[in-house]
Protein backbone atom coordinates (compact mmCIF):
# COMPACT_ATOMS: atom_id res chain seq x y z
CA UNK A 1 0.00 0.00 0.00
CA UNK A 2 1.42 3.35 -1.05
CA UNK A 3 2.22 5.82 1.70
CA UNK A 4 0.22 9.03 1.82
CA UNK A 5 2.09 12.27 1.23
CA UNK A 6 2.22 14.54 4.26
CA UNK A 7 1.42 17.79 2.49
CA UNK A 8 1.92 19.90 5.60
CA UNK A 9 5.52 18.77 6.02
CA UNK A 10 6.12 18.92 2.27
CA UNK A 11 4.81 22.50 2.13
CA UNK A 12 6.99 23.57 5.07
CA UNK A 13 10.06 22.02 3.41
CA UNK A 14 9.24 23.78 0.13
CA UNK A 15 8.86 27.14 1.90
CA UNK A 16 12.09 26.60 3.82
CA UNK A 17 13.88 25.76 0.57
CA UNK A 18 12.67 29.01 -0.97
CA UNK A 19 14.07 31.00 1.96
CA UNK A 20 17.46 29.42 1.23
CA UNK A 21 17.40 29.35 -2.58
CA UNK A 22 16.05 32.87 -3.15
CA UNK A 23 19.03 34.69 -1.52
CA UNK A 24 21.36 32.37 -3.43
CA UNK A 25 19.58 33.24 -6.68
CA UNK A 26 19.93 36.97 -5.88
CA UNK A 27 23.65 36.57 -5.15
CA UNK A 28 24.35 34.68 -8.40
CA UNK A 29 22.16 37.06 -10.41
CA UNK A 30 23.86 40.21 -9.10
CA UNK A 31 27.31 38.69 -9.59
CA UNK A 32 26.56 38.12 -13.29
CA UNK A 33 25.02 41.54 -14.00
CA UNK A 34 26.40 44.92 -14.94
CA UNK A 35 25.79 47.91 -12.62
CA UNK A 36 23.23 49.23 -15.11
CA UNK A 37 21.24 45.99 -15.03
CA UNK A 38 21.38 45.95 -11.24
CA UNK A 39 20.06 49.52 -11.09
CA UNK A 40 17.05 48.55 -13.23
CA UNK A 41 16.06 45.49 -11.16
CA UNK A 42 17.98 43.41 -8.62
CA UNK A 43 15.50 40.51 -8.99
CA UNK A 44 15.47 40.02 -12.77
CA UNK A 45 17.62 37.51 -14.61
CA UNK A 46 20.83 38.91 -16.14
CA UNK A 47 20.61 39.60 -19.87
CA UNK A 48 24.13 38.29 -20.28
CA UNK A 49 26.59 36.38 -18.15
CA UNK A 50 29.33 38.82 -17.18
CA UNK A 51 31.96 36.44 -15.86
CA UNK A 52 34.49 39.26 -16.03
CA UNK A 53 33.07 40.34 -12.66
CA UNK A 54 34.75 37.31 -11.11
CA UNK A 55 38.09 38.14 -12.72
CA UNK A 56 37.87 41.73 -11.49
CA UNK A 57 36.92 40.54 -7.99
CA UNK A 58 39.92 38.19 -7.89
CA UNK A 59 42.22 41.05 -8.81
CA UNK A 60 40.64 43.60 -6.46
CA UNK A 61 40.79 41.36 -3.38
CA UNK A 62 44.16 39.73 -4.11
CA UNK A 63 42.05 36.59 -3.89
CA UNK A 64 44.70 33.90 -4.09
CA UNK A 65 46.78 35.42 -1.29
CA UNK A 66 43.70 35.69 0.95
CA UNK A 67 42.65 32.18 -0.06
CA UNK A 68 46.06 30.81 0.94
CA UNK A 69 45.89 32.59 4.30
CA UNK A 70 42.38 31.25 4.99
CA UNK A 71 43.31 27.73 3.91
CA UNK A 72 46.45 27.66 6.07
CA UNK A 73 44.68 29.02 9.15
CA UNK A 74 41.72 26.67 8.68
CA UNK A 75 43.75 23.49 8.13
CA UNK A 76 46.12 24.09 11.05
CA UNK A 77 43.21 25.04 13.31
CA UNK A 78 41.27 21.88 12.44
CA UNK A 79 44.25 19.56 12.98
CA UNK A 80 45.30 21.00 16.34
CA UNK A 81 41.70 21.37 17.52
CA UNK A 82 41.04 17.66 16.99
CA UNK A 83 44.32 16.58 18.61
CA UNK A 84 44.18 18.82 21.68
CA UNK A 85 40.44 18.89 22.39
CA UNK A 86 40.09 15.12 22.12
CA UNK A 87 42.93 14.59 24.60
CA UNK A 88 41.42 16.98 27.13
CA UNK A 89 37.96 15.47 26.68
CA UNK A 90 39.32 11.94 27.17
CA UNK A 91 41.00 12.91 30.45
CA UNK A 92 37.77 14.51 31.68
CA UNK A 93 35.44 11.74 30.48
CA UNK A 94 37.41 8.97 32.20
CA UNK A 95 37.76 10.92 35.45
CA UNK A 96 34.30 12.42 35.89
CA UNK A 97 34.01 10.63 39.25
CA UNK A 98 36.74 12.94 40.58
CA UNK A 99 35.65 16.37 41.72
CA UNK A 100 38.42 18.34 40.01
CA UNK A 101 37.64 16.88 36.58
CA UNK A 102 33.91 17.39 37.01
CA UNK A 103 34.57 21.06 37.89
CA UNK A 104 36.79 21.35 34.80
CA UNK A 105 34.04 19.93 32.62
CA UNK A 106 31.44 22.42 33.84
CA UNK A 107 34.02 25.19 33.61
CA UNK A 108 34.53 24.46 29.91
CA UNK A 109 30.80 24.12 29.22
CA UNK A 110 30.04 27.39 31.05
CA UNK A 111 32.14 29.21 28.44
CA UNK A 112 29.33 28.51 25.94
CA UNK A 113 27.21 31.11 27.75
CA UNK A 114 29.73 33.98 27.61
CA UNK A 115 29.00 36.42 24.73
CA UNK A 116 32.09 37.25 22.70
CA UNK A 117 31.58 41.07 22.76
CA UNK A 118 32.09 41.01 26.55
CA UNK A 119 35.67 39.78 26.19
CA UNK A 120 36.49 41.41 22.85
CA UNK A 121 38.21 44.57 24.10
CA UNK A 122 40.34 42.87 26.80
CA UNK A 123 41.26 40.25 24.20
CA UNK A 124 42.57 42.85 21.74
CA UNK A 125 44.75 44.38 24.44
CA UNK A 126 46.18 41.04 25.60
CA UNK A 127 46.82 39.79 22.08
CA UNK A 128 48.72 42.98 21.23
CA UNK A 129 50.68 42.78 24.50
CA UNK A 130 51.81 39.20 23.83
CA UNK A 131 52.60 39.81 20.15
CA UNK A 132 49.91 37.40 18.98
CA UNK A 133 48.28 39.72 16.43
CA UNK A 134 49.19 37.36 13.60
CA UNK A 135 47.92 34.10 12.03
CA UNK A 136 49.59 32.03 14.76
CA UNK A 137 47.73 33.93 17.47
CA UNK A 138 44.48 33.65 15.52
CA UNK A 139 44.88 29.87 15.25
CA UNK A 140 45.53 29.64 19.01
CA UNK A 141 42.36 31.62 19.76
CA UNK A 142 40.26 29.44 17.45
CA UNK A 143 41.49 26.33 19.26
CA UNK A 144 40.81 27.82 22.70
CA UNK A 145 37.41 29.33 21.91
CA UNK A 146 36.19 26.19 20.19
CA UNK A 147 37.12 23.99 23.16
CA UNK A 148 33.87 24.58 25.08
CA UNK A 149 31.53 23.07 22.47
CA UNK A 150 34.06 20.50 21.27
CA UNK A 151 34.75 19.10 24.73
CA UNK A 152 31.01 18.94 25.43
CA UNK A 153 30.53 16.80 22.30
CA UNK A 154 33.66 14.69 22.82
CA UNK A 155 32.92 13.87 26.47
CA UNK A 156 29.41 12.69 25.67
CA UNK A 157 30.73 10.36 22.98
CA UNK A 158 33.77 9.04 24.87
CA UNK A 159 31.64 8.10 27.90
CA UNK A 160 29.64 5.79 25.61
CA UNK A 161 32.77 3.78 24.72
CA UNK A 162 33.01 0.64 26.93
CA UNK A 163 35.79 0.69 29.52
CA UNK A 164 36.44 -3.00 28.81
CA UNK A 165 38.21 -2.04 25.57
CA UNK A 166 40.73 0.06 27.49
CA UNK A 167 41.17 -2.57 30.20
CA UNK A 168 41.95 -5.20 27.56
CA UNK A 169 44.53 -2.90 25.96
CA UNK A 170 46.16 -2.22 29.35
CA UNK A 171 46.38 -5.96 30.03
CA UNK A 172 48.16 -6.31 26.69
CA UNK A 173 50.77 -3.82 27.86
CA UNK A 174 49.47 -0.49 26.52
CA UNK A 175 50.25 2.68 28.44
CA UNK A 176 47.64 5.41 28.89
CA UNK A 177 48.98 7.18 25.79
CA UNK A 178 48.89 3.92 23.87
CA UNK A 179 45.30 3.26 24.91
CA UNK A 180 44.22 6.68 23.68
CA UNK A 181 46.03 6.63 20.33
CA UNK A 182 45.53 2.94 19.49
CA UNK A 183 42.06 2.30 20.92
CA UNK A 184 40.12 5.49 21.67
CA UNK A 185 41.24 7.87 18.92
CA UNK A 186 40.32 5.50 16.03
CA UNK A 187 36.87 5.09 17.60
CA UNK A 188 36.44 8.86 17.61
CA UNK A 189 36.43 9.06 13.81
CA UNK A 190 32.73 10.10 13.48
CA UNK A 191 33.09 12.80 16.13
CA UNK A 192 36.47 13.89 14.78
CA UNK A 193 34.80 14.39 11.40
CA UNK A 194 32.01 16.42 13.00
CA UNK A 195 34.36 18.60 15.04
CA UNK A 196 36.65 19.03 12.05
CA UNK A 197 33.86 20.16 9.75
CA UNK A 198 32.29 22.55 12.27
CA UNK A 199 35.70 24.05 13.06
CA UNK A 200 36.51 24.30 9.35
CA UNK A 201 33.29 26.20 8.61
CA UNK A 202 33.85 28.53 11.57
CA UNK A 203 37.52 29.32 10.87
CA UNK A 204 36.91 29.80 7.15
CA UNK A 205 33.86 32.07 7.46
CA UNK A 206 34.78 34.06 10.57
CA UNK A 207 35.09 37.81 10.07
CA UNK A 208 35.14 39.43 13.51
CA UNK A 209 38.10 37.64 15.10
CA UNK A 210 40.49 38.18 12.15
CA UNK A 211 39.30 41.80 11.96
CA UNK A 212 40.31 42.60 15.55
CA UNK A 213 43.38 40.31 15.74
CA UNK A 214 45.31 40.55 12.47
CA UNK A 215 47.39 43.71 12.22
CA UNK A 216 49.18 43.09 8.90
CA UNK A 217 47.00 43.50 5.76
CA UNK A 218 49.09 40.82 4.07
CA UNK A 219 47.64 38.29 6.54
CA UNK A 220 44.03 39.06 5.61
CA UNK A 221 41.68 36.12 5.26
CA UNK A 222 38.93 35.84 2.64
CA UNK A 223 36.15 37.35 4.80
CA UNK A 224 38.39 40.36 5.48
CA UNK A 225 39.24 40.69 1.79
CA UNK A 226 35.54 41.21 1.01
CA UNK A 227 35.62 44.40 3.07
CA UNK A 228 37.42 46.18 0.22
CA UNK A 229 34.13 46.64 -1.64
CA UNK A 230 32.69 48.80 1.16
CA UNK A 231 33.49 52.49 0.92
CA UNK A 232 32.30 55.71 2.50
CA UNK A 233 30.10 56.56 -0.46
CA UNK A 234 28.76 53.17 -1.54
CA UNK A 235 29.65 49.66 -2.63
CA UNK A 236 30.35 47.85 -5.88
CA UNK A 237 27.70 45.16 -5.46
CA UNK A 238 28.43 43.28 -8.68
CA UNK A 239 32.07 42.66 -7.82
CA UNK A 240 31.22 42.18 -4.14
CA UNK A 241 28.74 39.39 -4.82
CA UNK A 242 31.09 37.75 -7.31
CA UNK A 243 33.76 37.77 -4.62
CA UNK A 244 31.32 36.42 -2.01
CA UNK A 245 30.48 33.47 -4.25
CA UNK A 246 34.16 32.72 -4.81
CA UNK A 247 34.81 32.82 -1.07
CA UNK A 248 31.89 30.64 0.01
CA UNK A 249 32.05 28.02 -2.75
CA UNK A 250 34.80 25.84 -1.13
CA UNK A 251 32.85 25.54 2.13
CA UNK A 252 29.59 24.85 0.31
CA UNK A 253 31.27 21.95 -1.47
CA UNK A 254 32.73 20.66 1.82
CA UNK A 255 29.39 20.87 3.59
CA UNK A 256 27.45 19.18 0.78
CA UNK A 257 29.67 16.11 1.01
CA UNK A 258 30.08 16.11 4.80
CA UNK A 259 26.69 17.19 6.18
CA UNK A 260 25.71 13.65 7.26
CA UNK A 261 28.73 13.54 9.61
CA UNK A 262 27.90 16.96 11.04
CA UNK A 263 24.29 16.13 11.88
CA UNK A 264 24.90 12.53 12.93
CA UNK A 265 27.96 13.33 15.03
CA UNK A 266 26.35 16.18 16.94
CA UNK A 267 23.32 14.03 17.76
CA UNK A 268 25.42 11.09 18.94
CA UNK A 269 27.69 13.30 21.03
CA UNK A 270 24.80 15.12 22.69
CA UNK A 271 22.64 12.15 23.70
CA UNK A 272 25.18 9.47 24.62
Amino acid sequence: MAKKTNWTITSLIAIGSLFILFPLYIAVSIALKTPQELAKSPFSLPTGFHFENFAKAIEATNFFSAFTNSALITVVTVVFTILTNSLVAYAIARNMHRRVFKVMYYYFVSALFIPFPIIMLPLVKQVSLFGMDNPGGLIFLYIVYGAALNIFIYVGYIRSIPLELEEAAIMDGCSTWGVFWKVIFPLLSPINATIGILTCLWAWNDFLLPLIILSDPADSTLPLAQYIFQSEFGADYNLAFASYLLALSPMVIVYIFAQKWVIGGVVRGAIK
